[in-house]
């Protein structure tokens, strides 16, 4: 594994792969002596918010459908891989050739059917098998308890989900959604008691608790809370812009308006999406 040279990145060519090119302007940026300040005191706790907040934007540009977005935020994306990658060959651990030799051998154990001889029933059985496989990657790598290397780091509603169904696998868990649906009433009725007890500490907890048998719900439906969160919210933009565009015909800010004129101006947004 190299350390960085001076020697500057050489310009994309047709004759070679942009990959290449991409990993020798990261090693430039990094160079301590002719790189890029910022990027050289970069370390990969300082990188990682950025690299979670690239692969938000990836999902954002899908949402929107927007193809040459995508393309960008892939990129974006990518670079952080290289990033990330770079910094670790600098400390000898790994590179990014080391990082895709390990996805791909993963890729390659976990579909015995496609690269050996297995054969599942259906995609059930794919999805059974898949789990199993990875079961034994997590035994194969000595983690402690079941939720050990659910990552910290996810955000809290979709590693909620993940927890939820870490701990299923072995049997803990609501046997239908009725149960879960009664429990959500449960839960929102605790929160009202500290609600009206104005206990701020304890309406926070039984919010989480809330919050989290919602991510049940949402695991139990087959549904991803961080995608019908993320709709809902460009629903809310869209009928708030509705909102607005209407009031700006008469000449108003929705603060020269108010909540009973705003509702019904909600409600005609609804209506004109169900057209």
């Amino acid at each position: 594994m190299s350390h960085p040279s001076s020697r500057p990145a050489p310009p994309p060519s047709e004759d070679r792969h942009p990959l290449f090119t991409l990993i020798e302007i990261m090693a430039r940026l990094r160079d301590p002596v002719a790189g890029c300040p910022w990027d050289i005191e970069q370390t990969f706790a300082s990188i990682a918010p950025y690299t979670v907040e690239e692969a938000y934007e990836v999902a954002d540009a899908i949402e929107r459908n927007d193809l040459s977005d995508l393309k960008e935020e892939l990129g974006d994306l990518l670079l952080q891989v290289v990033f990330h990658s770079r910094m670790a060959e600098e400390l000898g651990a790994f590179d990014l050739a080391a990082v895709a030799s390990a996805i791909n051998d993963k890729m390659i154990r976990r579909h015995p059917h496609v690269f050996g001889d297995h054969a599942y029933d259906d995609v059930d059985d794919q999805k059974a098998g898949w789990e199993s496989l990875k079961a034994a990657e997590r035994k194969a790598k000595a983690k402690g308890g079941v939720l050990d290397d659910v990552p910290a780091g996810l955000p809290a509603m979709t590693r909620a989900v993940k927890l939820t169904k870490r701990a299923a696998r072995v049997g803990f868990d609501w046997p239908s959604t009725e149960e879960v649906l009664d429990k959500l009433a449960e839960e929102i009725a605790e929160l009202k008691v500290e609600i009206a007890a104005g206990d701020k500490a304890k309406a926070r907890e039984e919010l989480g608790d809330l919050l989290f048998v919602v991510a049940n719900l949402a695991r139990k439906l087959d549904v991803e809370p961080e995608d019908a969160l993320r709709a809902t919210n460009a629903k809310f933009v869209r009928r708030f812009s509705f909102i607005e565009a209407e009031l700006a015909r008469t000449g108003r800010t929705p603060d020269q308006s108010d909540l009973a004129e705003m509702d019904a101006l909600w409600n005609a947004a609804k209506a004109a999406e169900r057209k």
